[in-house]
């Protein structure tokens, strides 16, 4: 029987969009099944594959993205939710992967099917590019995503407090108005894929939030001190307003957590 961690580190080096989510799927359902060992024979590696295109750029070359209502901005707008998705995918492979064997098997098992999950957005996203004339990889993306992984990578409780519990849960927060923006320019279609996209990310949260929680106890500290301690340390960004406060309480991420840190 092969081992999981072995199985992730496949899907994490694959380069290719498709044979990424195609790897990611099957890593999943394998694990799903019971036709994985649980066990961590390959190290996780430091920088995911990633394909020749997208171009990644410094959040500060960025283009500026066009309104919503025009073909174009509509177009770099779903780019940019693809990258997003893409970059998503390993963010939980890796977590399953790299912290698997300390956290144990119910703990990869729900970050394997998160990163399932995210691997059916980006194809969601990528088609609905298809459908406007495009396809992920003509514009340049986001290069710095992967610098959260990259700076929590010793500790699970970091990891879990700046991914889940801050990236995803800004997710929460924007992705409501993106909605009512992709409406209003005519794309009932793409409304609907962003819709099924919050449900799920509500889910991830969730998950992230409630086994951070446990850590937190089994460490002996109030989850939303530590919480605060390391987001301090480990986010480089700003936690800013406004906040999906009913889409965060569903996943278990009280205002207790943020309200402290909020600019």
């Amino acid at each position: 029987m092969d081992d999981v961690g072995t199985a992730i580190r496949a899907a994490l080096e694959a380069r290719a969009p498709r044979d990424k989510v195609m790897l990611t799927r099957r890593v999943a359902r394998d694990w799903r099944l019971g036709r994985l060992a649980f066990a961590f024979e390959a190290a996780m590696p430091e920088v995911p594959g990633r394909p020749d295109r997208p171009e990644l750029l410094p959040p500060g070359r960025m283009p500026k993205r066009g309104k919503a209502q025009s073909e174009r901005g509509r177009i770099a707008l779903f780019h940019a939710l693809a990258h997003i998705e893409f970059v998503a995918i390993d963010l939980a492979l890796d977590m399953a992967g790299r912290f698997g064997a300390e956290m144990g098997p119910a703990f990869v098992g729900d970050f394997l099917a998160t990163a399932a999950d995210e691997a059916m957005h980006f194809a969601l996203l990528d088609r609905h590019l298809a459908t406007m004339g495009a396809r992920y990889g003509d514009l340049p993306a986001h290069g710095g995503l992967w610098t959260a992984a990259h700076d929590t990578r010793d500790d699970v409780a970091a990891r879990l407090a700046v991914v889940p519990m801050v990236l995803e849960a800004r997710g929460l927060d924007v992705t409501p108005g993106t909605i009512d923006r992709v409406l209003a320019s005519g794309d009932a279609r793409g409304a609907r894929i962003l819709e099924r996209i919050l449900v799920d990310e509500i889910r991830h949260v969730g998950l992230g939030t409630s086994h951070f929680v446990a850590l937190a106890k089994t460490r002996g500290i109030p989850p939303e001190s530590l919480w605060r301690d390391l987001v301090s340390v480990h986010f480089r960004g700003r936690l800013k307003p406004p906040f999906n406060d009913s889409a965060r309480r569903r996943a278990g991420l009280s205002r207790d957590f943020y309200a402290g840190l909020a600019c």
